[in-house]
């Protein structure tokens, strides 16, 4: 006869029950993984305290700098630390973010050495971030310039007569609708634009030839907001070398003059959100392209 089963309990009480049951059937598991964390907590903290060279990323779009700022104010204000690598996968960004990792990068690179290493695109905002590195290196595939500034908006003046929707404003200042999308700039609104433009593209200009030590008679040939292989790159005087990023590491270990390098590793957090992170692109990844080379 077959023995009736036990329905689990509902309710607060139940699923207290419950609770305590997942661990004392799970408990020697859970002391495993507690272990576990507790070892590689404190492998990565003697990890920390040995390191003398430090990886920073900058990878996708630059919208805000408090990120990187922060990995870059470790770096400087740990004495250990003797060199920075940069890994930069960027399409740009913001203007103000990028420049503020760009003044970060300077002041850093005055304390001690900075690599900065394509891994794929190092344009536009992340170049101007970058630009300030003791030494520039590149993957040969990587993507190099994009030296120019953009402002754009839509027009949607016509769709909005269609609709039959209207604006109402009520503004103090002659440009203060500047940049609308409303209707079509006005030529003292374009003009105004314009100066601001050329103002971004002058201060971003400026600093990169400062940085890079490049002449301004020669601004068209890598400033023109084109984008080189990073062969060419190196062919204009935008980075010093094409390269795996092996051999930036070991430049790095070369221009800070140590003798044992010993990295340090990231917080086990930050690898578990890394690795999750990339996996989760993989797989979106695989659902929108249908066709792969592998």
């Amino acid at each position: 006869m077959e023995e009736p089963q036990v329905k689990p309990k509902n309710g607060l009480f139940g699923f207290i029950k419950n609770v305590l049951d997942f661990i004392q059937n799970y408990f020697k598991a859970i002391i495993f993984l507690l272990i576990c964390f507790l070892f590689f907590a404190y492998s990565n903290s003697a990890s920390v305290n040995n390191a003398n060279l430090m990886r920073i990323d900058l990878k996708g779009v630059i919208l805000e700098s408090d990120t990187i700022l922060e990995s870059i104010n470790k770096a400087s204000q740990n004495p250990n630390i003797r060199g920075v690598l940069l890994v930069v996968d960027s399409p740009g960004g913001a203007v103000a973010p990028s420049l503020e990792i760009s003044m970060a990068v300077k002041r850093l690179s005055e304390q001690k050495p900075v690599v900065a290493y394509a891994a794929g695109t190092m344009a536009s905002g992340s170049y101007y971030a970058s630009a300030n590195a003791n030494y520039i290196i590149a993957n040969p595939g990587s993507m190099i310039g994009s030296i120019g500034v953009i402002m754009q908006s839509l027009n949607i003046e016509e769709l909005t007569k269609k609709l039959g929707v209207s604006e109402q404003v009520v503004k103090a200042g002659d440009f203060k609708e500047a940049g609308t999308s409303m209707r079509e700039w006005t030529k003292e609104e374009r003009a105004s634009l314009q100066e601001l433009t050329n103002d971004i593209y002058d201060l971003f200009t400026n600093d990169i030839m400062e940085a890079r030590g490049l002449e301004r008679e020669k601004i068209n040939e890598f400033a023109n907001a084109k984008v080189f292989i990073a062969a060419k790159a190196k062919s204009v005087g935008l980075i010093d070398e094409v390269v795996s990023i092996e051999d930036a590491k070991n430049a790095l270990v070369e221009i800070a003059m140590i003798k044992s390098p010993v990295w340090k590793e990231p917080d086990l957090i930050d690898k578990l959100s890394k690795k999750l992170a990339a996996q989760t692109k993989s797989e979106i990844a695989s659902l929108l392209f249908g066709v792969k080379a592998y």
